[in-house]
């Protein structure tokens, strides 16, 4: 029991935990909630546990968390003696688990009888010591219908074509607690605007895995991605393609990046940073990564966060610069974009960009999530700052696309640019500016001969500014082979010592 619970709670509790008491608590359970009070500790981890039991024949559970403290900020969750049952963060309304049905943001099951916990997150404190206050039903009546469309997540495989796809890898439905929209108005949209995959990246859960199957049903032309918003209080990161919940709680126990690190690593997943340099302050907690960076482990970076009319000037060319700094040490981060949309599409806020603003194109074996995540690991994307309309550009060497490492001793960089008529090509080797193209047609093509090595990338620029960027390329050009072979060198050599012999004689 932590310091967290005030001495009341305590009294509770104890009673709770005497046999003879459970019956008493199970029959009154559909009546008067369990009440917890306490303060939270000034010092310490971000995160506390509150315990507090659950007896036998328990079929659904409601917490309740009243705000105390409007200047505060608290985010809740709730843990099963086995772990994770969901993560709410800030939602208002209460937290329901069920075993046939859950709110949003929480997973339905069985309710094992033991000891529970409501995990609550300082997110902001103003006041000190921050006060808390849960209410807590334990029902043998469940009061939410069960959910029949839930399933188990299977991947959905839209097309096997191996080609350029284009979507979003940063959009939140009502499954997490700071978002709105339904799954079926994410996917409506992200469909209206010609994107074949959308990302789910909820923050902290996985309770929207358990839809995706119906929803993708409805929506057969637009791929629904799993993966997680991996929120913390000093930095965001996707896990792309994950299906299982990865510990936040850093700092509580024994979890650590590390840890968190080493639990996406047992899934199919790319981890990239989200907005790393967005840093607002407490107008957006967390937002800015302020963690150390995980070169080994990470693959991507999203380079852009909303629609370049939102954000480019102000943080999309200082991110792409940022990139451009690990790429120069050699280390091979994706760039993807999200739009970050919470709204689903129909945000008016100064800085909303809907899904699709901007824009990643992944070249992918297939319209999968395996693909798609296969894609990104790869390195094989483009960026379009503001959306699906923006030019696409191909950069290629051979065989090699973007994202690759290729050695060559004679070859063509080529780039071909679709829908750029007006732009202006920009070729960067090294990160700096090498070759330059006016677009005046579509497709438009560009080519290259290769004299020297170097990471090769492309933007289409509009106005100056950047509009389409490419990953890298890394080239090593080697020394061309000579004409003459092993074999022919011997042969050379005997016929010189031929003729040696014979002016001899």
């Amino acid at each position: 029991m932590g310091p967290a619970t005030s001495r009341t709670t305590q009294v509770i509790l104890g009673a709770m935990r005497l046999p003879g008491c459970l019956l008493l608590l199970s029959s009154l359970a559909n009546a008067a909630p369990l009440v917890l009070e306490g303060e939270l500790p000034v010092m310490g981890p971000d995160f506390v546990m509150i315990p507090f039991e659950v007896p036998a024949a328990t079929v659904e559970l409601s917490v309740t968390h009243p705000n105390l403290q409007p200047e505060n900020i608290l985010d809740y969750g709730v843990f099963d003696p086995a772990g994770f049952r969901g993560w709410g963060g800030g939602n208002s309304e209460p937290a329901v688990v069920g075993a046939e049905a859950s709110s949003r943001s929480y997973l339905p099951g069985a309710l094992t009888a033991g000891t529970w916990s409501v995990l609550i997150g300082k997110a902001k404190v103003i006041s000190a010591p921050a006060r808390y206050r849960l209410e807590i039903d334990l029902r043998t009546t469940p009061l939410l219908p069960a959910q029949s469309t839930r399933a188990p997540w299977g991947p959905a495989r839209l097309s096997d074509e191996a080609r350029w796809y284009q979507g979003d890898f940063h959009v939140h439905s009502l499954e997490s607690g700071d978002a709105q929209p339904t799954m079926d108005a994410v996917a409506t949209f992200a469909a209206s605007r010609g994107l074949d995959f959308v990302e789910f990246s909820e923050h902290n859960t996985t309770s929207q895995l358990g839809f995706l199957h119906d929803v993708q049903g409805r929506h057969p032309n637009v791929l629904l991605l799993p993966g997680v918003e991996f929120t913390t209080y000093a930095g965001h990161a996707n896990g792309i393609g994950a299906t299982s919940y990865v510990d936040h709680r850093l700092g509580y126990g024994e979890v650590t990046l590390d840890s968190a690190l080493a639990q996406f690593a047992t899934q199919d997943v790319v981890f990239s940073l989200n907005h790393p340099l967005l840093d607002l302050g407490q107008s957006c907690i967390g937002c800015a990564w302020k963690h150390r960076i995980p070169r080994e482990q990470m693959k991507a970076v999203e380079i852009a966060t909303g629609g370049w009319d939102k954000t480019g000037v102000i943080f999309t060319k200082q991110t792409i610069a940022w990139w451009e700094r690990f790429s120069a040490q050699g280390l091979h981060f994706a760039p993807v974009g999200g739009s970050d949309d919470h709204s689903g599409g129909q945000g008016t806020g100064a800085f909303d960009s809907p899904i699709g603003s901007p824009t990643t194109v992944v070249f992918a074996n297939g319209l999968e999530a395996s693909a798609i995540v296969a894609g990104v690991r790869a390195g094989h994307t483009v960026v379009k700052l503001q959306g699906p309309t923006d030019p696409m550009v191909d950069l290629r060497v051979g065989a090699a696309m973007v994202g690759d490492d290729v050695e060559v001793s004679e070859a063509d960089l080529e780039i071909t640019v679709i829908d750029g008529v007006g732009a202006k090509l920009v070729l960067f080797r090294d990160g700096a500016e090498y070759r330059t193209a006016d677009v005046t047609s579509t497709p438009f093509e560009f080519k290259e001969p290769l004299t020297e090595g170097g990471r090769y990338r492309a933007e289409a620029q509009l106005d100056g500014q950047p509009r389409t960027v490419t990953n890298n390329l890394w080239v090593t050009v080697v020394p061309k082979k000579s004409g003459c072979s092993t074999g022919d060198g011997l042969a050379l050599l005997s016929v010189l010592a031929f003729f040696l012999r014979y002016r001899a004689t």
